[in-house]
C-alpha cells in the first residue's frame, strides 16, 4: 500500500519530519511511504493564483496517486502552522487531491499534550467543503516531549509508543481498504491514440508510421550512439553499454510517451515470433493506433482504458496474464505509469515476462506447491489487476498483449 506523508512544517529542523521518517523506515513492511515537503509552497492568495506552480502540481499529483495520506502536524499557538494551513488552502481552491482521500493525522510536540489541539483543528479543516477528506477517526497519535522521544539515530526510544503507533497505522490501513470501495475513478476521456497533439519531446518532420522512423528521426535530432557517454541519474554509461544492459534484462520492455507514441523496445536480437509480445523495428515511432490497428474495435477501447486509467491516476499499474498460452508459459504483462519531475503523467513502460520459471523456482526453494498440483493454462476470463495497491479492474485487457508491439 502506497502512502504519502506531508511534513506539516516548513522549518529545516522538524520533529514531525523525524516522525514521518521513522514511520517510513520502521514500518516499511506495512506500507510504502513517500515524504512530501511544503517548504516551497507559496502563501495562499487567491488574487495571485499559484495553482500551476511546480510545488503545488507536485503535491497534487503525488496525493492523487497515493492510497492514503499521513499528515504530521506541529502545534503552534494551539493550532497548525501557517505553512500547512496555506498548503491546504491551495489544495482546496482549484486543486482538490484530498477529496475522498483517506487521511491519518499524527503529530509531535515539545510539550506533554503532544499536538492535541492542532489535530482537532486539522480534522475540522480536512472535513471542510472543498477539502472533503476521509479522516481516520480516533487513533490520536500525540507524541509529547519530542526532544526526549528520539535517540541520535532518529528512532523512537519507548517501545510502548512504537507499538501504539503501529496499531494506529494498522487501523489506517484497514480504514483505507474500506474507504477505497467508495472511490470514484475519474472518467476516462477518449485517448488520442493517433498522436495529433505533439509534446515537447515529439520529433516532428518524420511521419510516425514511417517504417524507417527510427533512423530518420535519429538523424534529424543528431542522436548520439555507439561509445558516446550518457550521464544518468546514478551512473555514466555509453550508449552501447545502455543497449547491452537493457537487452540483457530477463524481460521484454517497451515504452510509449504521454503523446501515445511507441518509442522503444528491447531484446532486438530476438525473432518476433519467439517474443511474448511480438514487435518489429519498423513499429518504433508508430502511433499506438497504428501499433494496434489489427485489433477489433472493442479491443481498441481496452487499450484506451489502460492508457486513460494510468494517465488519470485511477491506477498506478495494470497487470494481466495473457490466456491461451502453453502450460509451461505464464505470459505476464505489467503496464506501469511513468512521471515527469512535477509528478504529471509521462507515459507507460511495459514489462513482459514468463512468470512460470520464477514461480517454479520459488516453489522449489520454499518446498511449497500450488493447490491442484501444477500450473495449467490461464483461464480466458482472467481479469487485469491494477491500482496503486492491488485491486481488480473492470476491463478485459488480457488479450490485447498478444497483438502489435504492446498494449499501451
Amino acid at each position: 500500500m502506497k502512502f504519502v506523508g506531508i511534513v506539516g512544517s516548513n522549518a529545516d529542523q522538524s520533529y514531525n519530519r523525524l516522525l514521518l521518517k521513522f514511520i517510513q523506515r520502521h514500518f516499511k513492511i506495512k506500507c510504502e511511504l513517500e515524504i512530501l515537503e511544503i517548504k516551497d509552497v507559496p502563501l495562499f492568495n487567491q488574487d495571485d493564483d499559484q495553482s500551476d506552480s511546480f510545488s503545488l502540481r507536485y503535491l497534487n499529483n503525488k496525493i492523487i496517486r497515493a492510497d492514503g495520506v499521513i499528515i504530521a502536524t506541529p502545534e503552534h499557538n494551539h493550532t497548525i502552522t501557517p505553512a500547512l494551513k496555506s498548503t491546504l488552502e491551495w489544495l482546496s481552491y482549484k486543486l482538490h487531491p484530498l477529496e475522498n482521500k483517506p487521511v491519518m493525522i499524527v503529530g509531535a510536540s515539545y510539550y506533554d499534550q503532544g499536538t492535541s489541539r492542532a489535530q482537532v483543528h486539522l480534522r475540522k479543516i480536512l472535513e471542510a467543503p472543498g477539502v472533503n477528506a476521509y479522516t481516520l477517526p480516533g487513533n490520536e497519535f500525540l507524541l509529547g516531549r519530542a526532544k526526549e522521544a528520539f535517540d541520535n539515530n532518529g528512532d523512537i526510544t519507548n517501545q510502548g509508543t512504537i507499538d501504539f503507533l503501529g496499531s494506529c497505522l494498522d487501523n489506517f490501513i484497514k480504514y483505507v481498504e474500506v474507504v477505497s470501495q467508495l472511490k470514484k475513478p475519474k472518467p476516462i476521456e477518449p485517448e488520442d491514440l493517433y498522436c495529433t497533439k505533439p509534446i515537447a519531446t515529439t520529433i516532428q518532420g518524420v511521419d510516425p508510421d514511417d517504417p524507417d522512423w527510427l533512423d530518420k528521426a535519429a538523424n534529424l535530432v543528431n542522436a548520439v550512439e555507439g561509445d558516446t557517454y550518457v550521464k544518468l541519474d546514478n551512473g555514466l554509461l555509453t550508449v552501447d553499454q545502455i543497449n547491452m544492459f537493457l537487452n540483457a534484462m530477463p524481460f521484454e520492455l517497451t515504452y510509449s510517451d504521454d503523446n501515445n507514441q511507441f518509442l522503444y523496445y528491447n531484446n532486438k536480437h530476438q525473432e518476433p515470433n519467439t517474443m511474448l509480445g511480438k514487435r518489429v523495428r519498423e513499429q518504433v515511432g508508430n502511433r499506438l493506433a497504428t501499433v494496434h490497428d489489427s485489433l477489433p474495435a472493442g479491443r481498441m477501447k481496452n487499450v484506451e482504458w489502460v492508457v486513460g486509467s494510468l494517465r488519470n491516476g485511477n491506477e498506478e499499474y495494470v497487470r494481466t496474464v495473457v490466456p491461451g498460452t502453453p502450460p509451461e508459459i505464464i505470459n505476464t504483462h505489467n503496464y506501469q505509469a511513468m512521471y515527469y519531475p512535477d509528478g504529471s503523467f509521462a507515459g507507460i513502460n511495459e514489462i513482459i515476462f514468463n512468470f512460470k520459471p520464477w514461480l517454479d523456482w520459488y516453489l522449489q526453494m520454499t518446498g511449497q506447491h500450488l493447490v491442484g498440483g501444477k500450473v495449467g493454462p490461464v483461464a480466458p476470463s482472467s481479469d487485469a489487476t491494477s491500482g496503486a495497491s492491488a485491486t481488480v479492474a473492470g476491463a478485459d485487457v488480457s488479450a490485447d498483449a498478444t497483438s502489435g508491439a504492446s498494449t499501451h
